[in-house]
């Protein structure tokens, strides 16, 4: 077969909507700021020229999503994307890959009249001793449960558990350690009284390869083993409810988590009878990470590299908003008779249930976001989050969104950037705040969040400090705070930037980083010990004296 190879990638798709972004002056981005008590969450985006605060929900759906939304079914109860969602994740999560997929989604595509083809392919299938249980089974024994967003599930997870724990253990005080514990999974872990732990290896973090390029990912967003176990067994087994494992590892620069990483994850937390909980907003980008990077599965694809990586959770969390591919959607499910069931269930001195965690979840579920057929969302929503995970399995698509942020990190590495943290996650760049300004800066000048905020005032580009600042350094203990990663995050959007878009933020920030003596520092004037305080608090700017 002949080849003609270019020094280029073909392209895989277009872009056939088109927003445009208004001439916005300093003047008027400085005035919107002092109205909004220079609080980056409450700048309005229709004034930004970039926007790279989040990745969340700020996807560019394919023509295929949009098309999907005439499918919404929106009956209150078992509408019909409910068990055709349910489905997408058994594919995608537990059927082994793309060959043993059952795809119904297609049967709805197609508008199958068949009403027994429907019945016993869609409406009545059982399915029990997975992370999703279907039929009666999800009734008798539920534990998937359809949330609007990954904060969401976090908090009706995290409520729940605290209640169960606080029941059988009043007064007490849980840890639970994590690779690294995003903003608000912290928060919710701090909402129910207990401690979060990141445990992650700082020194490689911010390692930086020779040229810029690491021949093979080193996975820094890796759990450190030795740290997990040492804490385990320091602050006793019984202390540990639950060990957490963020993949990617988002507050550790969305560094991807090797499958071998995962395993041993697993191992030490069963060995202690922990049951192990993944954040996986970011499940897609981890897997093709794992498929370019680690021993073994170069040749297999995304979902069944996905299929391998679920099977080592008890439990998950997720923000379908990220590799969904949706605009909206989220999930808490856990696996079926299995250890976060057993551990957080009361049964009677014969092993008959009493309670059962699934049925409380539930009901919190039904109570705070609707009921258990939608969570909260529309029917058009769960048939685009559905057509969404499918195409988060497409490699040529993650291939593309992995090569805009190495584009990016490479960009700021070759302007001479200080703090680049390489290589590039699969959803955003970070930049490390302390070596950016040489070590100048103390953690109680919150100068990341200066930095993010200067970059809005001089360029109208948005994006989010994660480090001393929303991470709350001055709030931690010595051990929590030496596990802080002072960064700020450049987020890429899905499917929506150009190449423009990044040459502008290069520019920016290198023009910045020539300049950044006269960044100021900022101070909390209003909110400083609220919860997640970052989106809410009210802060002013103040001159740097050290320039």
């Amino acid at each position: 077969m002949a080849h003609y190879p270019l020094d280029v990638p073909a392209p895989h798709h277009y872009t056939f909507a088109v927003r445009d972004i208004p001439e916005v002056t300093i003047e008027q981005r400085e005035r919107a700021l002092n109205a909004t008590h220079w609080n980056e969450f409450a700048f309005p985006a229709a004034m930004l020229t970039v926007d790279m605060l989040s990745d969340s929900g700020t996807t560019a759906m394919t023509n295929h999503q949009w098309a999907s939304l005439f499918l919404g079914d929106e009956a209150y109860g078992r509408n019909t994307g409910y068990y055709v969602l349910l489905d997408t994740f058994r594919d995608i999560f537990e059927r082994g890959g793309e060959k043993n997929w059952k795809k119904i989604i297609d049967l709805v595509r197609t508008d199958c009249r068949d009403v027994e083809k429907m019945m016993n392919e869609v409406y009545l299938c059982e399915y029990e001793g997975g992370l999703f249980n279907g039929g009666a089974k999800q009734m008798e024994r539920p534990n998937a449960f359809i949330i609007q967003q990954g904060r969401a599930a976090e908090s009706v997870l995290m409520e729940i558990v605290r209640n169960i724990l606080a029941r059988r253990y009043p007064g007490k005080k849980f840890t639970i350690p994590s690779n690294g514990h995003f903003d608000t999974t912290e928060g919710n872990i701090k909402q129910m009284g207990s401690i979060p732990r990141n445990l992650y290896n700082k020194e490689l973090l911010y390692e930086v390869p020779e040229g810029g390029r690491y021949e093979k990912n080193p996975f820094k967003g890796n759990m450190d083993i030795e740290k997990l176990e040492q804490l385990i067994q320091g602050v006793g087994p019984e202390n540990v409810p639950l060990v957490f494992c963020c993949i990617t590892n988002n507050p550790v620069c969305g560094q991807a988590v090797s499958m071998a990483n995962i395993k041993e994850i697993n191992r030490v937390a069963h060995k202690y009878n922990i049951p192990l909980v993944f954040d996986v907003a970011r499940w897609a980008e981890n897997c093709y990470f794992i498929k370019m990077n680690e021993e073994g599965y170069a040749d297999k694809s995304i979902a069944e590299i996905a299929t391998e990586m679920f099977q080592y959770c008890d439990a998950f969390t997720m923000s379908a908003k990220k590799d969904g591919h949706a605009n909206m959607g989220g999930m808490l499910a856990f696996r079926d008779k299995g250890l976060f069931w057993k551990n957080f269930s009361d049964f009677d001195e014969n092993g008959n249930i009493i309670t059962d965690v699934g049925v409380t979840l539930k009901v919190k579920q039904i109570s705070c976001y609707g009921n258990d057929s939608y969570g909260g969302m529309s029917g058009r929503d769960i048939m685009a989050l559905a057509v969404g995970l499918y195409e988060s399995c497409d490699f040529n698509y993650l291939n593309e969104r992995v090569a805009q942020c190495n584009y990016l990190a490479e960009g700021f590495y070759k302007a001479g950037v200080k703090g680049v943290v390489l290589p590039a996650g699969g959803h955003a760049v970070y930049i490390n705040m302390d070596e950016f300004f040489d070590g100048k800066r103390g953690h109680d000048t919150f100068a990341g969040e200066g930095f993010s905020l200067e970059l809005i005032r001089r360029y109208g580009i948005r994006v989010s400090e994660l480090g001393d600042y929303s991470m709350e350094y001055d709030l931690k203990t010595p051990e929590q705070q030496a596990e802080l990663a002072n960064v700020v995050r450049f987020a890429i959007d899905r499917s929506r930037l150009t190449q423009e878009h990044l040459d502008y933020v290069i520019a920016a920030v290198k023009a910045l980083y020539e300049d950044r003596e006269s960044i100021p520092n900022m101070r909390i004037v209003w909110g400083h010990k609220l919860p997640m305080r970052h989106f809410h608090a009210f802060l002013e700017p103040y001159p740097n004296e050290e320039k």
